[in-house]
């Protein structure tokens, strides 16, 4: 039946609006009883949930909010690149809202911006959310969890660094990850490594290093300061970072980037450089994104379960906002396994000519 209200369902159960509220909204402390009427009422009536059905009584709406970097996000769509990442992430959580009755809502929010604390606080009280999950760099915001903290909103948190007291956290191995895909590199016979980080903002970019010069140290190498590049985690500052590597007059012959969008910025380097991938430069990202399997050649990467990550942060939400339990409670950490993904990009250095 279309159009049905939280009024009728009310009805036909003959409770109050205020039980068939606290019902749909999962709140402890209701009886069996009240629950099979609610129920009952429900799946005879064909009910569905509007977004505003959970403001009743002043309670949270059944939003879940995910709020990420807006720079980031932006740049990708304005490149015409696409972004894999907000892709993966949204399914995840899409499947985890549905399955839970909840509407997943994504934000853009500038982590740096002077008006950070104001424009949240804002966005939060218009949205209501009944809870937030946040993606890097947010996950180690001080304002951001400042704000979230101070609004009593629980909140999960993607790839946190710091702060391990404070909300539920999900996380990949970025360190072990990254000298994993290295120590690759080095099985193969390379020694003149480079590397191509993403932005210091993101705790990613600095583990990933430290994953790199690990690698590199206990192989008994050191990191050559000329052959670590900053980029931004875009095409474009890839591209740029391994135009300066490749110019140098002794270049690397492997450069691992931290992400696959700029390995791929990598690729066109070298091919306009004119230098064969892998037979003069082996070429490595992070990321497993469609682009690495398709590109020429396919990348080899590192699998990042974003969507897996996505869905362990809903998945350990969703109990703690049905229960109410305290936000400080069940915080132990969820670490979601990786993959080395070896495709062609990769081969041992070529031999030098006799």
């Amino acid at each position: 039946m279309a159009g049905v209200t939280i009024y009728e369902v009310a009805a036909r159960a003959g409770v109050s609006i205020k039980s068939v509220s606290r019902v749909l909204n999962g709140e402890a402390n209701v009886s069996e009883a009240l629950k099979k009427k609610v129920e009952a009422a429900v799946a005879e009536l064909g009910y569905r949930r509007s977004l505003s059905a959970r403001s009743l009584a002043g309670s949270a709406s059944s939003i879940i909010a995910a709020l990420v970097d807006a720079k980031l996000t932006i740049e990708h769509w304005r490149s015409g690149r696409g972004n894999d990442y907000l892709s993966r992430l949204e399914l995840g959580l899409l499947i985890e809202c549905r399955q839970a009755d909840h509407h997943l809502m994504v934000e853009l929010v500038d982590y740096d911006a002077p008006t950070l604390r104001q424009d949240l606080s804002s966005l939060l009280s218009a949205i209501r959310p009944q809870g937030v999950v946040l993606t890097p760099p947010n996950s180690d915001n001080d304002v951001v969890l400042e704000v979230l903290d101070a609004m009593a909103v629980p909140y999960a948190r993607i790839g946190p660094e710091t702060a391990p007291d404070r909300g539920i956290r999900i996380r990949m191995d970025d360190a072990g990850a990254a000298e994993q895909i290295t120590g690759h590199l080095l099985d193969l016979g390379h020694v003149d490594l480079a590397y191509i980080s993403g932005p210091a903002a993101y705790s990613a970019s600095r583990l990933r290093r430290v994953g790199f010069e690990t690698a590199l140290r206990r192989r008994g190498l050191a990191t050559r300061p000329e052959w670590v590049a900053e980029g931004q985690f875009t095409f474009g500052s890839g591209l740029e970072a391994a135009e300066r590597l490749l110019a140098a007059p002794h270049r690397p012959t492997a450069i691992f980037a931290a992400n696959d969008d700029m390995a791929l910025g990598v690729l066109q380097a070298a091919a306009a450089a004119g230098l064969s991938v892998p037979r003069d430069l082996s070429v490595a990202g992070f990321d497993d994104t469609p682009s690495a399997l398709f590109s020429t050649p396919p990348l080899t990467t590192i699998r990042h379960p974003v969507a897996e990550m996505a869905a362990a942060a809903a998945q350990r939400l969703v109990p703690l906002l049905k229960s109410r339990l305290d936000p400080g409670e069940g915080l132990e950490e969820t670490t979601v396994p990786h993959a080395l993904i070896i495709r062609g990009s990769t081969a041992p250095p070529a031999k030098p000519l006799a």
